[in-house]
């Protein structure tokens, strides 16, 4: 029985933050990667992460867009039928080739059932600028562990766009990233801050490996994906390591933290 005897308590959700080297320009490589992980997932996993770019990889110059995806490629139909295989929703990057001429820094969320939704990154780092257009609009959807947004690296700065998810009062933050190991602390400290302003669970898939391509600048990727607690704590996390990290997303915990820190009221 559940607590107070009202019935059966209802499984928390289980999440899995896939932590890979990505082979950038190779999507081929990629999705290969991508099926190879799920295939390893313990059985029970509602939910797989992987990183920024982790369908196409980056750089900052026209070899780009050869390597780029559309919506409703072959590539992505590839994408829906892992989801479709392994009975989980996906949530992974790629550069888009879209319909209005431009390329996206884009997360493609795809269902079992074959729905996809899609959110194009509207604070661009760097470079990313010289090749790519942002993004318009926030997005959130309904996942298995409830209401989540959908954040993309660099977002993860900017306290505005933590706030118009408050608003929302989701239940979670979806975050990719490719972030750059120099600055890996920044990476920790942001998925936590993002998880004690809203109140939410945060999920961090990062990169990790190397960017080593002719003409481009060497990058190595902080990895350090993450599972953090409604109350700002780290509940499970990775280092550099390519590996996957499990966790389960207990909805009593995000309830009990949201009457202690009441900051999601009426009036916010």
């Amino acid at each position: 029985m559940g607590v107070g005897g009202l019935g059966p308590r209802v499984p928390a959700p289980t999440v899995a933050a896939c932590q890979t080297d990505v082979a950038d320009l190779d999507p081929a490589a990629n999705l290969a990667t991508v099926g190879e992980r799920l295939a390893a997932l313990e059985d029970g996993v509602d939910l797989a992460l992987f990183p920024e770019y982790g369908l196409t990889g980056f750089v900052a110059d026209e070899r780009v867009y050869d390597a780029a995806l559309t919506r409703d490629g072959t590539e992505l139909d590839r994408l829906a039928a892992y989801a479709s295989d392994h009975d989980l929703a996906l949530l992974a990057g790629f550069v888009e080739d879209a319909a209005d001429g431009q390329y996206y820094n884009t997360v493609a969320y795809v269902t079992p059932d074959g729905d996809r939704t899609f959110y194009r990154k509207r604070h661009l780092w760097a470079a990313e600028s010289e090749v790519l257009a942002t993004g318009d609009d926030a997005v959130t959807v309904d996942t298995p562990v409830g209401e989540a947004g959908l954040v993309t690296c660099y977002d993860l700065n900017f306290v505005e766009v933590s706030a118009a998810f408050a608003r929302e009062h989701v239940d979670a933050l979806l975050v990719v990233g490719a972030w750059p190991g120099t600055y890996s602390e920044n990476w920790r400290l942001l998925l936590r801050a993002r998880a004690l302003d809203g109140v939410r669970w945060v999920v961090g898939c990062g990169r990790t490996g190397r960017r080593d391509l002719p003409d481009a600048p060497t990058v190595d990727y902080a990895g350090r994906s993450a599972v953090v607690r409604p109350d700002g704590a780290v509940g499970r996390a990775l280092n550099r390591d390519e590996r996957t990290l499990v966790a389960d997303l207990d909805p009593e915990i995000l309830t009990e933290q949201r009457e202690f820190i009441p900051v999601l009221g009426e009036d916010s």
